[in-house]
């Protein structure tokens, strides 16, 4: 019979509870964007080309694939230890990129740094230690849910302390996106990565005092041969998961609409920083407002606002008029790279706000209604797993189209980047008319 779960285990207190989620979901979204957000606007700050700032695209590959290494987190060492340990070394690792990237400033970088690796080695190696990275906040992503899951183990503490986890995220979003960004134009990149990294530590010597650590069930607790049965039966329960979420009707069409329904957004976003910086000419300390306060604000407007619309509408009514507001940012987004207004200007400002503002919210807009439609296509039996295979693939099309994206805008420019983008969001509204929108096991 299975321990009882959790006695004690990171819970106690509602106090308690409340500070470690906070602390757990924003030391999971700062990785996340430095990898995604912060190289890119590091990479498009130091002139690179804008070939190789697409392929940082590629960056999200990790979190697309991170179900395949899930298991190892559950069947080895426990879930604080491996929260503990893969924070300590995300922060480490940010702080050698930021050393690094000191060579970069206008001081010259450090003298023996100077000496020892060249321009292009030094690119190499921090591109190298985000491919690291990359994995490593990944598999911290892992641990910091599972740590959830089983620290509160009753469906109603899941539930209550869910959204204190979104807050916390986005807070980490806005972070990232304005302060880090902020500080590296005031200062220099050393001191932007620096404090991101220092950051991480500290929140890795909180987490490594405060965190109390949980218990497994016994089959996690059993060793010799009941060790070889329990890897038999977690390779079991995984091919059914797959299986059985491969067994619904219209499969096809439903796995291609998850793919392809915000493919054109994520081409929009995929050239998003360098677009903002380089071809319009924003200063970084205006991106760190517009795209890191404000954008995230409105963000998170979009998704609540979404959420409040499909279920007072219903997914089937509610999906069409959201999905035309997010394709038609598209536009706005080709109105930009044409007209080309000039951020210096109080008007050239304030549209490319309000542009990146509407944007913002119409990305949360989309991303509402593709969290409703995967969690409608989880079978009860195999919920966490089923929305885990949706999750990883919805953003799948957007990594490989957008990883080619600077490349694109080489050959063809920005204008006609996102053109493309447009006309890779059509396929998705033609599917519309016949992906399944109920509940799965339920009649249209």
């Amino acid at each position: 019979m299975p321990s009882e779960m959790n006695k004690g285990a990171g819970v106690g207190s509602a106090a308690r509870k409340t500070t470690w989620t906070l602390t757990t979901y924003f030391a999971e979204g700062l990785p996340y964007m430095i990898v995604r957000f912060l190289s890119s606007v590091f990479f498009t700050d130091i002139g690179l080309r804008e070939a190789y700032l697409g392929f940082l695209n590629f960056l999200a590959i990790p979190w697309n694939i991170k179900f395949i290494w899930a298991p190892i987190v559950d069947i080895f060492g426990t879930k604080k230890g491996w929260l503990i340990r893969v924070q300590f070394l995300i922060g480490l690792l940010v702080l050698i990129i930021g050393a690094l990237s000191f060579r970069f400033s206008e001081t010259g970088g450090i003298s023996w740094l100077s000496g020892l690796l060249s321009n292009e080695m030094t690119l190499v190696v921090i591109t190298v230690l985000f491919i690291i990275l990359a994995f490593l906040s990944a598999t911290h992503d892992i641990a910091i849910d599972a740590y959830y899951l089983e620290a509160l183990s009753s469906e109603k503490d899941q539930s209550l302390y869910s959204g204190l986890r979104v807050l916390a995220y986005r807070v980490a979003v806005i972070y990232a996106k304005s302060v880090l960004v902020i500080v590296a134009a005031v200062t220099n990149w050393f001191m932007g990565f620096g404090l991101g990294g220092i950051t991480m530590l500290a929140l890795y010597l909180f987490h490594l005092l405060y965190l109390r650590g949980t218990d497994k069930p016994d089959m996690f607790l059993q060793k010799g041969m009941d060790k070889i049965i329990r890897l038999k039966l977690n390779t079991r329960f995984y091919k059914e998961a797959f299986s059985t979420y491969l067994m619904q009707d219209r499969v096809y069409l439903v796995l291609s609409f998850i793919v392809l329904y915000k493919l054109g957004d994520e081409i929009l976003f995929s050239m998003n920083t360098p677009f903002l910086l380089r071809e319009l000419g924003m200063t970084k300390a205006q991106l760190g407002w517009v795209s890191g306060i404000l954008g995230t604000v409105f963000a998170i407007a979009g998704s609540l606002w979404g959420g409040k619309w499909i279920s007072s509408r219903g997914l089937k009514r509610a999906i069409w008029p959201i999905t035309l507001i997010m394709n038609a940012t598209i536009l706005a987004y080709a109105l930009l790279a044409w007209n080309k207004p000039d951020p210096s200007t109080t008007g050239g400002l304030a549209l490319i706000a309000l542009i990146n503002c509407y944007e913002q919210v119409a990305a949360g807009l989309g991303t509402a209604v593709l969290i409703v439609f995967l969690m409608n296509r989880c079978q009860p039996d195999y919920k966490a797993a089923h929305y885990a295979v949706g999750s990883a693939i919805m953003s799948l099309g957007g990594t490989m189209m957008g990883g080619f994206g600077g490349v694109f805008v080489e050959n063809f420019g920005y204008l006609n980047l996102f053109l493309l983008g447009f006309l890779s969001s059509i396929p998705s509204m033609i599917l519309l008319f016949w992906v399944p929108m109920t509940p799965r096991g339920q009649r249209e």
